[in-house]
């Protein structure tokens, strides 16, 4: 795996004359408009990127963007991999690996989640200060010794700087904030109501599909992380959501979300 990870990593750095981002962003489900306010100085489709998997999910375009924002030189995935298409969690997980080695030091995170806090409302946004994994651990099997430990601290999994740094951005711009615990399961399905309550009582505030794993993966090389959930259905409530409501209450957020991502990159 490492050498595929080198292999991937190498291509890359030639195709995008060398290019080093600083910031790896992940966009999740209806989020991927963000990419498209990046000044991209190359673009690449996962498709014809070597052992990159490809993102079967819509609301995710599947693009590799590098580029600037504020001046910082970044890369975002315009689409993520998710366990439920099929991959391993090392398939889910390889392209955060791939951008360690380009040269990331640090990792933003965004998703679409259901809201299991009452106090959270559609449209809100979750910074996102710690998880609970109920998915198979990335990790599980050979541990790639020169990329991480073998028993990781997964203590300030989400870097208390940048959730400080948030705080005071979002009071400057008047951006309501959420703040809670990330339940990342398997899917595909939604939760069931009796899911979410079992959520709830484990200490959870939102729930979603993704995120858990490349966190997992980030924290192992060392990498700090930054995540926001966007908060697209009440899982508490007696509404049916579906897919393409999930996308579309992640547009409306999308707004706030960038005005964040923005101020953070810059004053980072």
């Amino acid at each position: 795996m490492l050498e595929e990870i080198k292999k991937t990593a190498a291509w890359i750095r030639t195709a995008t004359n060398d290019f080093a981002p600083e910031v790896g962003i992940i966009l999740g489900t209806g989020l991927g408009d963000f990419g498209e306010k990046i000044e991209a100085v190359c673009t690449l489709d996962y498709a014809s990127i070597p052992g990159f998997p490809v993102s079967t999910v819509e609301g995710h375009k599947g693009r590799l963007i590098f580029g600037t924002v504020e001046g910082r030189k970044v890369v975002a995935m315009q689409g993520r991999f998710h366990y439920y298409e099929g991959y391993k969690m090392t398939q889910v997980t390889f392209p955060v690996r791939v951008m360690k080695l380009l040269g990331i030091r640090r990792l933003f995170v965004s998703n679409a989640s259901g809201g299991i806090n009452t106090s959270f409302r559609v449209g809100d946004l979750m910074v996102i200060t710690d998880h609970i994994n109920l998915m198979p651990n990335p990790l599980i099997g050979p541990n790639l010794a020169e990329l991480g430990p073998r028993f990781p601290d997964m203590h300030n999994c989400y870097d208390k700087g940048l959730i400080e740094r948030a705080t005071a951005i979002a009071e400057r711009e008047h951006i309501k904030l959420q703040y809670g615990v990330y339940v990342g399961g398997t899917g595909p399905t939604f939760e069931t109501q009796a899911e979410y309550r079992y959520f709830k009582a484990i200490g959870g505030d939102a729930a979603g599909m993704s995120t858990v794993p490349e966190v997992i993966v980030a924290r192992h090389m060392g990498i700090p992380c930054f995540g926001v959930s966007v908060i697209t259905n009440c899982g508490l409530s007696d509404e049916v959501g579906d897919h393409e409501d999930v996308q579309r209450q992640g547009r409306k957020a999308a707004g706030n979300m960038e005005t964040l991502f923005k101020a953070m990159i810059r004053e980072l």
